[in-house]
């Protein structure tokens, strides 16, 4: 019979193959860094051009914004220009945000993904694209599914977008991420109204001690809707800022791009 002493180094041995097991799974970062975050930003808001950007620049950080097309403002868009000049990510949230009919009131039905078809969809998906091109110049664009799920009358859609080579990556809603990436299907952190700058602060600090990409999506920021607080936000971006050289922060096409070549 093993004594109780056998059995604590037989569990002591297991736990630390687990811990190497889980260290040698840990991605590796530019610089040496433990962890990469991407800060990403949706449905073109005001508050995105108001706070977030002028924070980020402050910080010396760049976001991704996914940008909705029927929310672009005419009179905005030399500020998004701009905005991708200094080296903000324009990203694809499709022209009109079609979400499931269980997210807009019963009258409202044109814009629910219901009344869409995969074909419509990735129709919509090139049109944003172009947009987009018109705005930054750039070719390609990355791309964040509305309300986080991929389907079209009922149909999911991203085998059909993986497969028309619109974008080479796909955001959503999902949580929690993992070391396994779908560069299709990456998934995203959201906090909500009554989230405080230490609440977000954690889960960066989390991703530190796995060696993990954490990706934080907002909506409004100290304005709009779904919003965090702008103080909650600058706490956020002073944390990463101090923490430069342990915390990797850049663009979610930039993030995607070091991934994809560093299996």
């Amino acid at each position: 019979m093993r004594t109780a002493a056998t059995l604590l180094r037989i569990g002591s041995a297991l736990l630390g193959m687990a811990l190497m097991a889980s260290q040698a799974q840990a991605r590796q970062w530019p610089g040496g860094r433990q962890a990469a975050v991407v800060l990403t930003y949706d449905d073109a808001l005001p508050s995105d051009l108001d706070i977030a950007i002028p924070a980020l620049d402050a910080a010396g950080l760049k976001g991704t914004f996914f940008l909705v097309g029927n929310a672009l403002n005419p009179e905005q868009i030399e500020r998004w220009r701009a905005a991708a000049t200094e080296g903000h990510e324009l990203g694809n949230h499709t022209v009109r945000h079609a979400c499931p009919q269980a997210n807009y009131p019963p009258a409202r039905r044109l814009d629910t993904s219901e009344a869409y078809d995969v074909p419509m969809m990735l129709a919509e998906i090139r049109t944003m694209n172009t947009m987009l091109t018109a705005i930054d110049g750039k070719m390609q664009h990355s791309f964040a599914t509305p309300c986080g799920q991929h389907l079209a009358g009922g149909v999911d859609y991203l085998p059909e977008l993986r497969a028309s080579g619109l974008v080479r990556y796909a955001r959503s809603a999902g949580w929690p991420g993992g070391n396994a990436l779908d560069p299709m299907d990456v998934p995203c952190r959201w906090f909500d109204e009554k989230t405080t700058g230490a609440d977000m602060i954690a889960a960066v600090e989390s991703a530190e001690r796995t060696g993990d990409l954490l990706v934080i999506g907002f909506h409004g920021v100290g304005g709009d809707y779904l919003k965090v607080s702008a103080e909650a936000h600058a706490q956020l971006l002073a944390y990463l800022k101090e923490h430069g050289d342990t915390i990797w922060v850049a663009p979610f096409s930039t993030v995607m791009d070091y991934v994809a070549s560093h299996p």
